[in-house]
């Protein structure tokens, strides 16, 4: 390919790009001043919108903020955004958490784990993500990338916020954290989740019962074979150099706290 070649092939690229964007009503739109991770969450927001995805109510709010009210106000001091909460639907159980505060829990994860503890390790994991600013730095990553492959035109204006905003869900549903900062969470997330009032252990009692479960079947988080007898190593490293912390939780899963989850629970979606 020729150099002419290859720069029509940029600008095609970049033109695919911007009509992914979804049209967003202005009001909607980040404003150029607003700080770049609420540009980016909000933004993320209005793409989840646009596919149908957010629910807008449903009896599965019962049962999830119980659990992810006491962990929001927990790590709250640790992060400079209000934390928000959203369920959305999609396939595969899992949770997310984007740049802004906005935290997204797919149904189906509230039917897949066993306990509000495991829950409550699940949520706690991904809000250590929004602390340490994990999804700012994948879109950091990304974003050289797209200077590279289509020129840095695509990624001025009043699109930027959008197209980050796509690359950072390719990056959530991609497994694209990287193991250090996957370990990372797992440790900041413990503490959020001790300080929450649940049971750190029941991030370890989930990596123990699907070990070895096929990568569609579980929750992203626990998408890192074989890496995950390391994670549960750690945790248990960090547990038992705490003992002001931690050493009052059960390790046992038998003390696992139940959850109790409406069967077809109905759900409406934002509009």
């Amino acid at each position: 390919m020729n150099a002419r070649e290859r720069l029509r092939s940029w600008a095609l690229a970049g033109a695919a790009l911007v009509c992914l964007v979804p049209a967003v009503k202005a009001a909607t739109a980040p404003a150029k001043d607003q700080d770049p991770e609420l540009a980016i969450g909000q933004a993320t927001f209005n793409e989840l919108k646009a596919k149908g995805e957010i629910i807008e109510s449903s009896p599965l709010y019962d049962v999830l903020l119980p659990v992810i009210e006491p962990i929001m106000r927990a790590a709250q001091p640790q992060y400079n955004h209000p934390f928000k909460v959203y369920l959305v639907h999609e396939p595969q159980p899992n949770a997310f958490a984007t740049p802004g505060g906005n935290i997204y829990v797919v149904d189906a994860l509230l039917y897949f784990v066993k306990s509000k503890d495991e829950l409550a390790g699940t949520l706690s994991h991904e809000v250590a993500h929004t602390i340490h600013h994990d999804g700012m730095e994948l879109l950091k990553k990304r974003q050289q990338i797209l200077r590279r492959e289509i020129g840095g035109a695509v990624l001025l204006g009043p699109t930027r916020a959008h197209v980050l905003a796509l690359a950072l869900l390719g990056h959530l549903h991609s497994l694209s954290y990287s193991r250090a900062a996957e370990s990372r969470a797992d440790l900041t997330g413990a503490d959020v989740c001790a300080a929450a009032g649940f049971n750190p252990w029941g991030l370890v009692w989930l990596f123990r019962d699907f070990k070895g479960a096929r990568a569609g079947e579980i929750p992203q988080i626990l998408s890192d074979h074989p890496n995950d007898q390391n994670r549960i190593n750690a945790l248990e490293r960090h547990f038992s150099s705490n003992p002001a912390v931690f050493g009052h939780f059960d390790p046992n899963a038998r003390s696992a706290t139940p959850i109790n989850v409406p069967k077809k629970a109905p759900v409406v979606f934002l509009r």
